[in-house]
């Protein structure tokens, strides 16, 4: 770890720990334990004790900056002290200075658009992107700013064109779509991410009975070991009540897996197929 960091950061969070034991009614603090883990997001400067730790902790890490100002939780580090001191115009000058010092820090990208209104976040996001064109995080944080649906669609279209093996960002895209359109990015997403079965089996549910099964087929040649895609074929020939052609596709399931070392018991099948029925429900 970076010297004198841990020390500034359990100096903030003693101001959680007095806090709780101050609010402690028969002896039983009312202050969920869980969040001394994030003790620099949750403290609030109450007495003079709490601002001595204060300035303690920022000449901490105003050392921990200038020993490695390309060190991005430092600065995260130096601007939750002022947003716990109630200083948010300070806050947000020391994280622009961190967003300058060390520009490929997603992290910090992210902590400085946490820290201003939804306007200037954006205008930060945007600013983000151009120095970590890949950073799929950005990308959805700045989603997550447009209250518009058009307006998400947009941000992800482009971080789709900047990213597009990602399966995160395919997956956000989707689910903002109605189904006809979902069907049309999914077709995109099986290209550009021929491993994730999921968008198969998502594509195949919402495709006709002839288009599924195409679907399915190109499911099998790009992952021949996976099961999910036989059970679902096997569902498929089942909503026609074609029993013959469900024990077909089983008999070559068992064979096909078994070529690629695929082989599962009994216990693994039923389960697979009751994973399939759920998510078909």
């Amino acid at each position: 770890g970076v010297p004198g960091l841990a020390e500034a950061r359990g100096t903030v969070l003693g101001l959680s720990l007095d806090r709780a034991s101050r609010d402690s009614v028969s002896g039983q603090t009312v202050v969920d334990p869980r969040g001394y883990l994030t003790g620099l997001d949750s403290a609030v400067v109450t007495s003079s004790a709490d601002l001595a730790d204060i300035h303690k902790a920022r000449l901490l890490l105003k050392s921990v900056r200038d020993t490695n100002p390309r060190h991005g939780p430092g600065w995260i580090a130096a601007a939750r002290v002022e947003e716990c001191a109630n200083k948010m115009p300070q806050a947000r000058a020391i994280i622009q200075g961190g967003c300058t010092a060390c520009p490929e820090s997603e992290d910090v990208w992210l902590e400085a658009a946490r820290l201003n209104p939804g306007d200037d976040a954006k205008r930060i996001l945007g600013r983000a992107v151009r120095h970590n064109p890949s950073s799929v995080k950005i990308y959805l944080a700045a989603a997550d700013l447009e209250p518009a649906a058009d307006a998400k669609r947009a941000v992800l279209r482009r971080a789709l064109e900047a990213i597009p093996t990602s399966v995160k960002l395919w997956r956000t895209a989707i689910e903002l779509e109605d189904e006809d359109d979902a069907k049309i990015l999914l077709s995109v997403a099986i290209e550009r991410v021929p491993r994730c079965v999921d968008m198969y089996l998502a594509l195949a549910r919402l495709e006709t009975y002839d288009n599924a099964r195409r679907v399915l087929n190109r499911a099998r040649t790009a992952l021949p070991a996976e099961r999910s895609v036989w059970i679902a074929a096997a569902r498929l020939e089942e909503g026609r009540g074609d029993a013959t052609a469900v024990d077909a596709v089983v008999s070559r399931a068992v064979r096909s897996l078994a070529q690629h070392g695929a082989v599962a018991s009994r216990a693994a099948w039923l389960q697979e197929a009751e994973a399939a029925e759920a998510a078909a429900c």
